[in-house]
């Protein structure tokens, strides 16, 4: 039973496709509409790719131009990086300009020659216990021991050793350091003394009776032979005075070590002193 029915069910098909075949040959519309049919059916099988490709080509696009904007802000980053870094050489050689105008504007004394130098190191010495500095200049420039150093506002120290490139320079702020000085308008005298970094200078062997006043100016007096006369040093900061003694007088520096980068030595006329001695 089973084959006769599938006999059957190809025998059925095969004349309804004869017989749709036979139609087709005499009108052909099966033709005309498969052609419309599967033109339907690939632009509805093509609409999809062609949205997925304009939204990707736009992506793509986006992208594109995101990596182009990208490049520029790395290219204008740069530029501003490279102006920041002109600009502050600008700044630090005008800074230097100026801190050598200073220097230069200095006129030494009679029978003293000026060398600029530069500081080249800080507290050295034993356990860096001496308050001093290293400048580029040495015996092959001329310098010798005891040389008076000086900043643009005023004397700084005096050179306390010498190697044939470099001197190594004590400040007046260390505790080895005296120098005499005297008022530059009531031109009482007295020794100013170092107490360490971060103190005022002590002002000892005052006459008791000197007029003193905070805010006077202390200039080298040249009797210790060491600085010429005159030199800018410090000005008084406090006097306390005490019945039948000498006052209690401190004084603070014209000038800061810890912020010099330039400094003037000063060096005698060897020809002038040759003469003074014979």
């Amino acid at each position: 039973m089973r084959l006769r029915r599938i006999a059957a069910i190809i025998l059925a098909g095969l004349f309804f496709y004869l017989t749709l075949y036979t139609w087709n040959q005499r009108t052909g519309h099966l033709d005309s509409l498969t052609g419309y049919t599967g033109l339907e059916f690939v632009g509805l099988t093509l609409k999809p790719g062609k949205w997925i490709a304009g939204q990707f080509s736009g992506f793509w696009d986006r992208y594109v131009y995101l990596v182009g904007v990208r490049e520029q802000l790395d290219e204008a980053r740069a530029e501003v990086d490279q102006l920041k870094l002109e600009q502050a050489d600008l700044k630090e050689r005008a800074a230097l300009a100026t801190r050598l105008e200073s220097l230069l504007s200095f006129t030494p004394p009679p029978a003293w020659f000026k060398e600029g130098g530069r500081v080249i190191g800080q507290r050295l010495g034993p356990a860096s216990v001496l308050e001093t500095i290293m400048v580029d200049k040495g015996k092959v420039q001329g310098v010798a021991e005891d040389s008076p150093v000086l900043a643009p506002k005023g004397l700084l120290g005096r050179v306390l050793r010498v190697s044939p490139t470099s001197c190594t320079v004590l400040l007046l702020t260390d505790p080895n350091s005296k120098i005499a000085v005297r008022g530059q308008k009531k031109r009482f005298a007295g020794i100013l003394v170092g107490q360490g970094r971060g103190s005022p200078l002590a002002l000892r062997y005052v006459n008791v009776n000197a007029l003193l006043e905070e805010g006077e100016l202390l200039v080298t007096s040249g009797m210790d032979k060491i600085f010429p006369k005159g030199l800018p040093v410090a000005r008084i900061k406090s006097v306390a005075r005490a019945e039948g003694s000498s006052p209690t007088v401190t004084a603070e520096l014209l000038a800061d070590a810890a912020t010099m980068e330039e400094i003037t030595l000063l060096r005698r006329d060897a020809d002038l002193d040759e003469d003074e001695e014979e």
